[in-house]
Formats: structure tokens, sequence, C-alpha cells
């Protein structure tokens, strides 16, 4: 692996999300606001597939007892349903509520005007390559992800 190719996406993805990302999220339904940590937490799970609340934590770098502090919070919220495990109840899992989907749906990390005023900057051609190239990386880091989850998945039997 070059590593010029892994410093310049280490310094160019910092510099794209300061200057785009969304400072704080309402929800469009109920004006409900949500901090960039709770937003952040749903972006992070799904409407049927299932994320447990100690992956979770264990992802976004807080204990398990700290998570569910915020979890609480959202499902008093309903975006978030709680289930517990059928082979073991403390085993929490986390789903998206259709409120969560929206709450999702209505943000992005990425704030789509400060998105649209960047790729302005860029001629057509420009626009396509770097698009073109994200949607690479994209990929890329779908990849990474279902292979990390499989070698995970492999060494817990």
């Amino acid at each position: 692996m070059e590593r010029e190719a892994v410093t310049k996406l280490m310094d160019f993805y910092p510099r794209i999300y300061f200057a785009c990302h969304t400072r704080h999220v309402t929800d469009p339904e109920t004006n409900e606001t949500l901090t960039n940590n709770q937003a952040s937490i749903l972006d992070h799970l799904d409407l049927e597939e299932p994320v447990t609340l100690y992956e979770l934590a264990t992802h976004m770098g807080v204990t398990p007892s700290t998570m569910s502090i915020t979890i609480n919070r959202l499902v008093k919220l309903g975006y978030v349903e709680k289930r517990k495990g059928q082979a073991d109840g403390r085993k929490v899992s986390l789903l998206l509520t259709a409120a969560g989907v929206r709450i999702k749906r209505a943000k992005s990390v990425l704030d789509p005007e400060r998105v649209e005023a960047m790729l302005s900057r860029l001629s057509e051609d420009e626009r396509k390559i770097a698009l073109d190239g994200l949607g690479l990386l994209a990929f890329a880091s779908e990849m990474e992800m279902k292979s990390r989850s499989l070698s995970k998945s492999w060494t817990r039997r």
C-alpha cells in the first residue's frame, strides 16, 4: 500500500467533514432537537439489521453504561427500539424505529447546502471524477467492514 495515499486520505477527509458537517439535528415532525452525539448513534443503527448495545458502545469508544443512558433517551423519544436477546437476555439489540429512520433521512452527517456549495466550486468533469472516487472509497469501506465483521464472527467460535 502506498503510504502517500493513506496520508492524503487522512488529510482530505477531516477537511471535507469540518467544512460540511451538520451542527445539530431537528426532527421535522416533532421539532425535537437532537445532539450531534444522539444523531451519530442513529447513523450507526438500522431498521432491519440489529446491533448490540455492547458493539455500538465499543465502536463509539464509550462504556456500555454510558451508551445505555443515551440509548434510553432515544428509546423514550421513540427513535430506537431495544430488544433483549433470545438466547441471552442480558444482550440488548438495537434497531431504528420508523421515527429513527425519519431522522436519519432528514439529516446527514454532512449539510446538503454546504456540500452543494463545495461541489459548485468544481467543474462538471472535476465533480464526476471526485464523486466516482468517493464511490470507490465507499465500496472499499463496505468491503472492509464486512471483512472485519466476518473475521470477528469466526474468532468467537
